[in-house]
């Protein structure tokens, strides 16, 4: 193994090379925390530790892969395949598959997920309404979360409607042991029970790692951290990276009081500050350091950086929410010319999932790509992929996921067997599953009744088909869209599927605005600059080619040249060049309403979320504010965040250039002017 070049900073290298103790390493936002987690593993490889006896802990599987990539790149993929790199997670699966035998669970015990944990509360609760089901599991989860079972929770519980649910936990938890299976949170509960009540196993694991490290540990549970302490005992030959500044997953439980609990518990925990940025500009993290100053300190640090004054961050004000969209739009076409950049370059991040619509249609109108992270996209709505899945098919028959998708939705009698026998089929002639449906043998593999499902699917594709290449002009499409779903009864099927009509209502309504959208894009509503749908009247099987291209474009995953629409915590740990702040207002960001009022531990939580999002940039950084906002069905006065105040913005840097105005407003004009498509 060849040594690591010497790429860190003191304050990194102290963090690698103490290996004695309990450390801390506090990383504050784009200061190399995986950099030092990867350098300290192969630090003590190269000290004689075997690798099987390092475990890095992270709290997904992509920072697993991650870390273990770049291991890999340092010390070798052998001794990187050797090392224990996991999930919370899974590292729980590992300790119960080997020693849950003593809990009464078999090697071979199933994991629930979470659709499976639905139907089993349904079935302890007596109760066929989902809704309610849902309310128990997430109580049941927060619990667990919690390091309570039934009966703590039912002596907690503050009204009738808790009691209930912990008596429901109860037949559950009866349920889970009878089915020899356990749900995501007993992966991290039943392995602290085995630690706890078991010496042997206890030893046999504090044993078995000689160092163990944890990533993120601001955004642990009471559970979590109690399982650390339980894997590292009195030795405590532990490494734990993160940042109090960026806890902000209380909502799920992750609890910033571990932090403070660290040095109790660990009376010689090393505490090292990395304080050196490495992505932001220095205007951007005087930004940051000013919002997070407001809040009380756990352990000082102040991030500097070497990357250069940069542009000042600049705030604007709308006057609504479409305006913000029309703003937002006009800032990326604007920046991306000027920089020179590319659309996945840019974000525009925001405190809650609905912002995401205004946004959405806006960069639909003006034919910029993107992609909606930490919410659900127009185009990844499961009524939307549907209908997607049979527009792809007629594009190109030989598209055997959209065939299996669109087979299904609605079902058409046609089940497992008979689509397995038809892949096999398939798979033996070398032919498409669409291509097969027609092959002269085909009646020898399937019975008749079957045939006759698969024939009558493939005759509605093939008319869909054949009207989609000569329905022309919004008018054409429109009746054609709405023959074809009267056709397939895909209403019905919205409704047979879902218990409330509430919902199904809402579902039906995304598909009309959805075949809305086609029809638009059909009538030449789609001039822009996307040369894909011409400006003149286009057919639906033109149209449907340009939606096969956005599927294609999603499923490229991070490397599509897209700009991301994201919330708040699903941007923690990401970054891009331009950042855009959206909606920073009093009742978003900070979060406030009736039945959440803003108490001085949200506000804490809200304003570190707010550093969060100010620290994801790393050249410009734009915040908006509205000055009226919606309210259910009402428009309302605005105030802008009191974050925005605490961000100290030189007032003098903010005034807008006329000729950069004149820019704007030009663009503005452009995006008002195009029509704008229906959307969710």
């Amino acid at each position: 193994m060849n040594p690591p070049a010497v790429t860190l900073n003191p304050a990194q290298w102290q963090a690698v090379r103490h290996t004695g103790g309990p450390c801390l390493v506090l990383a504050g936002a784009g200061s190399g925390k995986t950099r030092v987690i990867v350098h300290k593993i192969v630090h003590l490889l190269r000290s004689g530790i075997e690798p099987a006896a390092i475990a890095a802990i992270t709290f997904t599987n992509k920072a697993a892969a991650e870390m273990r990539e770049r291991a890999r790149e340092l010390a070798g993929p052998r001794v990187a395949q050797a090392l224990v790199v996991c999930t919370f997670h899974a590292l729980g699966v590992r300790l119960l598959r080997e020693h849950g035998e003593v809990l009464g669970l078999k090697p071979r015990f199933s994991i629930l997920d979470s659709d499976d944990v639905l139907a089993l509360l349904r079935d302890a609760g007596g109760t066929t309404d989902a809704a309610l089901a849902r309310r128990w599991q997430w109580a049941i989860s927060a619990w667990k979360n919690a390091g309570l079972n039934a009966a703590a929770a039912e002596s907690a519980a503050a009204g009738d409607d808790e009691r209930v649910a912990a008596r429901v936990m109860q037949r559950y938890h009866e349920r889970l042991a009878a089915y020899q299976a356990v749900d995501f949170d007993d992966l991290i509960g039943l392995p602290l029970k085995l630690l706890r009540e078991h010496a042997d196993v206890r030893a046999h694991w504090q044993q078995r790692f000689a160092h163990v490290l944890i990533d993120e540990v601001q955004d642990t549970n009471a559970v979590q951290y109690e399982l650390l302490k339980a894997l590292v005992g009195e030795a405590a030959r532990f490494t734990a990276v993160g940042d109090d500044d960026q806890s902000i997953y209380g909502w799920r439980g992750a609890t910033i009081e571990n932090l403070k609990q660290l040095p109790r518990d660990f009376p010689s925990l090393q505490v090292i500050a990395l304080q050196q940025n490495y992505r932001s500009t220095g205007a951007i993290l005087r930004a940051a350091n000013h919002v997070i100053a407001a809040n009380p300190k756990l352990f000082a640090k102040s991030l500097w950086s070497e990357l250069g004054e940069g542009e000042p961050v600049r705030r604007i004000d709308c006057d609504g929410e479409a305006h913000e969209a029309e703003r937002a739009v006009a800032w990326l076409q604007a920046r991306r010319a000027a920089a020179g950049a590319r659309w996945r370059d840019f974000a525009v991040l925001y405190r809650a999932n609905h912002q995401a619509k205004v946004f959405e249609q806006a960069l639909r109108r003006a034919q910029i790509p993107y992609r909606v992270s930490g919410g659900q996209s127009f185009f990844e709505r499961a009524e939307i992929k549907d209908l997607c899945a049979w527009l792809r098919l007629i594009v190109n028959n030989d598209d055997d996921p959209a065939f299996l998708r669109a087979v299904a939705a609605p079902k058409r009698g046609i089940g497992h067997q008979t689509l397995a026998a038809l892949g096999e089929f398939a798979a033996r002639w070398k032919l498409s599953l669409f291509e097969a449906l027609f092959a002269d043998s085909l009646h020898t593999a399937l019975p008749r009744k079957a045939l006759q499902a698969l024939h009558e699917f493939g005759r509605v594709v093939n008319d869909l088909e054949y009207r989609a290449r000569h329905a022309q002009g919004s008018d054409a499409a429109r009746a054609l869209l709405a023959d074809w779903l009267r056709d397939i009864g895909y209403e019905q099927h919205l409704f047979d599927g879902e218990e409330q009509g509430r919902l199904a209502q809402a579902r039906w309504a995304n598909v009309l605005e959805f075949a809305d959208w086609i029809a638009r894009r059909c009538g030449g509503d789609a001039a822009g600059n996307d040369d894909s749908v011409p400006d003149r009247a286009a057919t639906v099987l033109q149209v449907a080619q340009t939606i096969s291209i956005l599927h294609s474009l999603a499923e490229r995953g991070d490397d599509a040249d897209v700009v991301t629409l994201s919330t708040l915590h699903a941007a923690k740990g990401l970054e891009w060049p331009h950042v855009m702040l959206a909606t920073v207002n009093e009742g978003l960001l900070p979060f406030a309403s009736e039945a959440e009022p803003v108490t001085a531990q949200r506000l804490e939580e809200e304003r570190r979320l707010m550093y969060v999002g100010v620290t994801r940039a790393r050249q410009t950084l734009l915040v908006s504010a509205l000055r009226r906002r919606k309210r259910g069905r009402e428009t309302v006065a605005a105030l802008p965040s009191r974050f925005i105040a605490e961000m100290k913005l030189d007032e003098a840097q903010q005034r807008e250039d006329p000729r950069e105005r004149l820019k704007r407003l030009r663009a503005e004009l452009a995006a008002r002017a195009a029509p704008a498509p229906a959307a969710p």
